[in-house]
């Protein structure tokens, strides 16, 4: 079954109650029990809820996984892969990864005697350098947000392994559209639900997948236990944007491909970043492991005015200033001041986010239009 239909039919039954052919919203807290432990396979909706157990079922297939979790946020998502760690144990993540994801791993789980390391791993030796018998987990986000670092998932796989170390993927600016982790090696992919999968901008919602009966055990387990779940009518919500989610992703991609190469040609651009163009650093592996490039895109400007991107981001009219992106609308954002406004300063340096980088989330709109848009607020 190639993915369009996967994404319109895997997991998905129509209801046996009434035939509905959309997957009802079971928007009820619990179910009638014939007698103790006799049930139809749900007890309580923390635990499991038909809606949500469908999009479960739908995106661990899409992701060519057996195990689906949905939670609340993509955080909350993350939150639970680290509560399989214990005090004093130690993860590499790269040093170009969102803010939110930095914010929790340094003033949550900091506390609690996890140690992190954030390396830029588009150079697999900076990750080698890094292990040591404490360490449990090594975390990666590719494309990375905002500078676009595609890091190798298979060269990344054969270090954990190696190592017996966990490997977590954050797969959300590629979707399984673009990109499946698990078949390179990874062991668990997480997703901001919120963004591509979701595709409307309507709702909030994270996602883990995986293969390994033990890791789903521990992953279900803390779901119910920390009960950072998401309500049915979100799940509903995410199953209705994933069976469109081949038809937009080609259109992000047939856009943002556009869009970058006509800020590449731009007087008043510095550097863009964007996976497809050759002079991007490892699009040699980005070609090999994802199948198109996406829709999003950094750009710098020249000079490096932090005022001078403020300007820009203020003057579009198309492109919308806002949080978040891999909705049907493009979004424009400034990552030093918006997204990674947690980070500090001499980190962002580091990672390559310099104060005039602008960051588009490149929607389904006209491309032709997209573009004059970008001219009159660079102009």
């Amino acid at each position: 079954m190639k993915f369009g239909t996967k994404a319109i039919h895997a997991g998905i039954q129509p209801d046996s109650a009434t035939g509905a052919i959309m997957t009802p919203i079971y928007q009820t807290s619990t179910y009638v029990q014939e007698q103790i432990g006799v049930n139809k396979g749900f007890e309580y909706s923390r635990t499991a809820n038909p809606t949500r157990s469908t999009l479960e079922n739908n995106i661990a297939i899409l992701e060519n996984g057996k195990y689906g979790a949905a939670f609340g946020s993509g955080l909350a998502a993350i939150d639970c892969v680290m509560k399989m760690l214990n005090p004093g144990d130690e993860v590499i993540s790269t040093n170009d990864l969102y803010g939110g994801t930095y914010r929790l791993f340094r003033t949550i789980f900091e506390k609690y005697g996890i140690k992190f390391h954030f390396v830029p791993m588009g150079n697999l030796s900076e990750v080698s350098e890094k292990i040591n018998t404490k360490t449990r987990l090594i975390w990666v986000e590719t494309p990375t947000n905002p500078t676009m670092t595609i890091i190798d998932i298979q060269g990344m796989s054969s270090i954990a392994k190696q190592h017996e170390l966990i490997l977590a993927v954050d797969n959300t600016f590629a979707t399984p559209y673009l990109q499946t982790p698990l078949d390179l090696g990874a062991d668990i992919v997480m997703h901001s639900a919120t963004k591509y999968l979701g595709g409307h901008s309507d709702v909030v919602m994270g996602i883990l997948v995986c293969n390994d009966d033990s890791l789903a055990n521990e992953i279900y387990r803390i779901q119910n236990s920390s009960g950072a779940i998401c309500g049915p009518m979100d799940a509903f919500l995410v199953l209705r944007g994933i069976k469109t989610l081949h038809l937009r992703m080609k259109q992000h991609s047939d856009n943002g491909r556009v869009i970058a190469n006509y800020l590449k040609d731009h007087p008043k651009v510095d550097k863009v970043y964007w996976p497809g163009f050759e002079s991007h650093t490892n699009h040699s592996i980005a070609k090999i492991q994802m199948k198109d490039f996406g829709g999003m895109i950094s750009f710098s400007l020249i000079g490096d005015k932090i005022e001078d991107a403020l300007e820009v981001v203020k003057k579009v009219k198309i492109f919308a200033l806002a949080e978040s992106l891999g909705g049907v609308e493009s979004l424009i954002g400034h990552p030093v001041s918006m997204t990674h406004a947690s980070v500090p300063k001499e980190e962002r340096l580091k990672a390559g986010i310099s104060d005039s980088l602008i960051r588009l989330s490149v929607g389904i709109e006209d491309a032709d239009d997209l573009i004059s848009d970008l001219r009159n607020a660079l102009s």
